[in-house]
């Protein structure tokens, strides 16, 4: 086994990088701890402790005899009932329900800032339950450039911005390339809570969370977006293919009573996988710096 004494610090901090990023947020313990060897010894106890929890049927069976005969519980329904409510106390279920309470909540919203509440309250998706923090958008809503990511990561997280560490330090020299920065446009992710482990959300949480995306959209009006990964190109565009298959091509794309086109690329993190990719975002970052150009929001 290699111990972290073995390990540089540069190492070291690549391991504690791909934990985190595998979901691992909390180390409990300061020694190691032997599981195989607790586990063969629970078993050995439990073996034990059998013999002595079997029940003895031939003292039992005098006092059943004298037991009065009584008729059986007459509802099966009536345990089903009860059940049931716990079942719909729970706020993480994701359902149709969930889903008309998103929209409503989202649809009640008048500003950037009431959704961000509603936001913020809204308890009907598995994935709140799990995250530490509720991403929304940032940036500037009034500036008609809209980059949109697929849901916050473990830096993203821990500082409570979308593209936040690594990816986000790529995604600004990104944006820096064709004359923008963060702060001067608006970026936000369709997935507001990170999915444990960075697992890709179900389609049902995808279902909850989209009238919340939608109405961000909705709000700032944005004249042209930039899709950034697989799960965001397949979500606005509503197609199977891979990014590979769906980046650098222009797409209208409707929101409420808007029809907005919408470029996709590569997500900052699937050019840190693999950095040969960077030439195909490159190509997309220019058209759509191009049509920037074209609509007036971009001058230099």
């Amino acid at each position: 086994m290699i111990s972290a004494n073995d390990l540089s610090p540069a190492e070291l901090a690549a391991l504690l990088h791909f934990h985190a990023e595998a979901g691992v947020d909390w180390l409990l313990e300061d020694e190691p701890v032997d599981r195989f060897a607790e586990f063969e010894a629970m078993k050995a106890a439990r073996r034990s402790a059998a013999p002595a929890a079997q029940p003895q049927p031939e003292r039992q069976a005098p006092q059943d005899r004298q037991a009065p005969s009584r008729p059986a519980p007459p509802a099966p329904q009536q345990n089903a009932a009860a059940s049931a409510p716990a079942s719909r106390s729970q706020p993480a279920i994701p359902d149709g329900e969930a889903v008309q309470q998103a929209r409503f909540a989202a649809e009640s919203a008048r500003s950037l800032t009431e959704l961000k509440t509603a936001l913020e309250a809204f308890n009907g998706c598995n994935l709140k339950n799990s995250a530490r923090s509720t991403i929304f958008a940032s940036g500037d809503p009034a500036s008609g450039i809209m980059v949109i990511g697929p849901a916050p990561g473990a830096d993203d997280e821990r500082e409570g911005a979308a593209f936040a560490g690594r990816q986000g330090q790529l995604l600004d020299r990104m944006l820096a390339s064709i004359g923008l920065e963060r702060s001067a446009i608006l970026l936000t992710q369709i997935i507001p809570w990170r999915p444990p482990g960075n697992r890709m959300p179900s389609a049902a949480e995808t279902e909850i969370c989209r009238p919340f995306i939608e109405r961000q959209i909705a709000l700032a009006e944005p004249r042209a977006i930039l899709l950034l990964g697989n799960y965001t190109a397949r979500f606005f565009f509503g197609e199977n293919d891979t990014i590979h298959g769906l980046r650098g091509r222009w797409k209208e794309i409707a929101v409420a009573d808007q029809v907005i086109p919408a470029i996709a690329s590569l997500h900052p993190q699937d050019l840190l996988t693999a950095p040969v990719n960077k030439r195909l975002a490159w190509s997309d970052l220019l058209a759509f710096q191009a049509r920037l150009k074209e609509l007036s929001l971009l001058t230099n």
